[in-house]
């Protein structure tokens, strides 16, 4: 199968892209850069220049492919709104170039706010606007599976994480860093959700093979990592104290970052392994960050 993948220099894409061609699929990889294509050419990936808020570039990939992997989103949270409507056009302008041929696209969500506080399964719908939170990517990919196209979506965990990280826990320790100790909030028994990169390849692939129209696979190796267990760490690694601190103090601490500290968003993957045969073989978050996350 010929796959256009959107993202496909990024943490997670570069995963994906190996995994697909380990796999006899042929990629054609979006590039917005002279070092992202030559990235792509090395893997073995075919080169498709442009970037998401270049709508036609998006169009002539899709018309190429026999399938689509969105698996690009601007990191900007100093714009999330915009960047959230820069991704929704992106699906909406794929999914018309795919319309009524029934070919697989699968697009990128999160499980943090499917169901905050209790267990996340792939069978619920987050109420993304009860929660004022920008991002449409699931409802718009439902809107594209109505138009003929077999569109599944894939839901990360909040932390993805392995060698080359940019995430959240290096937001962490960078803040851990600047303050002088690693803090969690409350007791500390929020709980997040954890998968290694390259696991993260495999599911992607299944989900292109195997996926059904507007089905919900989980990247979830780890159910629940308390998020003391990550501040202690972090303090372990670099020498310094690990506190308390309260829900008040949160904000002062972590910044924008407060709500993702406080989140409590465990998440089960149980649904998409029965379906796909998906198994996760990557070390824990707590391993990886030992080995890669403490290096400078």
């Amino acid at each position: 199968m010929k796959v256009f993948v959107t993202g496909a220099t990024g943490f997670v894409g570069t995963a994906i892209v190996k995994d697909l061609i380990a796999n006899g699929h042929q990629i054609l990889g979006l590039a917005r850069s002279d070092a992202s294509a030559q990235a792509l050419v090395a893997a073995g990936a075919e080169v498709h220049r442009g970037d998401l808020e270049d709508l036609d570039s998006l169009r002539s990939g899709a018309q190429q492919a026999d399938g689509v992997i969105h698996a690009g989103f601007i990191h900007d949270f100093a714009r999330f709104a915009q960047v959230c409507e820069v991704d929704k056009a992106a699906i909406q302008t794929i999914g018309k170039v795919l319309a009524g041929s029934n070919r697989p696209f699968i697009v990128t969500s999160g499980t943090a706010l499917v169901n905050p506080g209790s267990l996340a399964t792939e069978d619920m719908t987050p109420n993304h606007e009860a929660l004022h939170f920008p991002r449409r990517s699931e409802e718009t990919s439902d809107a594209v599976a109505e138009l003929g196209v077999r569109t599944s979506v894939v839901r990360l965990s909040p932390s993805v994480h392995g060698e080359g990280d940019h995430g959240f826990v290096p937001i962490l320790i960078n803040i851990a860093r600047e303050k002088g100790f690693a803090a969690y909030i409350g007791e500390g028994n929020n709980l997040w959700t954890g998968v290694q990169r390259f696991d993260t390849g495999s599911l992607y692939r299944l989900a292109l093979e195997k996926g059904t129209p507007k089905a919900r696979f989980h990247g979830v190796a780890e159910e629940g990592i308390a998020f003391k267990d990550i501040a202690q760490s972090i303090g372990a690694h670099l020498n310094i104290p690990v506190k308390s601190i309260s829900p008040e103090e949160a904000a002062a601490h972590f910044g924008w970052f407060a709500a993702f500290a406080a989140i409590d968003c465990p998440a089960s993957s149980k649904l998409t392994r029965q379906k796909l045969g998906w198994e996760p073989t990557g070390v824990t978050l707590l391993e990886d960050m030992a080995q890669y996350y403490f290096k400078s």
